[in-house]
């Protein structure tokens, strides 16, 4: 059975400014501006008075009704980032070889040297709008930061997939980097 009509709203805080044009939303506050096109989904999304978004379906079947979550969470995750932002800690772990990390071109890459006492170095370029850095109070550990939380979740995987571990038994090699927290940073004063 189709549902007819289905919706779900979400309220927009105060200092947030979001535009929608054809599909297209662009979330400015504090912190800077997020914009993701969403013309894929075919979902409405439209002002419901001056602070609230309605997302809308008409005949959908259940996979099209479930995008209307889907948007829902994109929008409120840019809100989060323009308002507050987003914050990844990532360990090192090994069992002999120390892993060393060098931070280059000001936060934009970082650069992983002596995994698994190997002589290649690894460089990973972080996305854009993510800073890293080497954590100041926690020995071996990375954090990065942004506002968009894809783009700081991917450059946190892409640091995680470039320390795999090859032809050794992945149950005994435990070495890499893994995402150890994740937060919602606070407004900076």
């Amino acid at each position: 059975m189709k549902d007819i009509y289905q919706d779900d709203s979400l309220i927009i805080p105060e200092g947030v400014k979001v535009q929608i044009k054809a599909r297209n939303v662009t979330v400015t506050g504090p912190r800077g501006s997020l914009n993701k096109n969403l013309r894929h989904l075919n979902i409405e999304i439209k002002f419901d008075g001056a602070n609230k978004l309605k997302f809308a379906v008409h005949h959908g079947g259940r996979k099209h009704v479930a995008c209307i979550r889907t948007v829902r969470s994109l929008v409120n995750n840019m809100i989060t980032g323009v308002t507050k932002g987003f914050q990844y800690k990532m360990r090192y772990v090994y069992a002999h070889f120390p892993i060393n990390c060098i931070i280059q071109d000001g936060g934009e890459a970082v650069e992983i040297r002596n995994f698994l006492g190997q002589k290649v170095v690894f460089n990973v370029k972080m996305r854009e709008g993510v800073k890293v850095e080497i954590s100041a109070s926690q020995k071996d550990e990375l954090v990065l930061t942004g506002n968009d939380l894809d783009n700081v979740s991917q450059s946190a995987a892409d640091i995680q997939q470039t320390c795999l571990v090859k032809n050794k038994d992945i149950r005994k090699f435990l070495d890499g980097i893994y995402v150890s927290e994740r937060n919602v940073l606070e407004v900076e004063a």
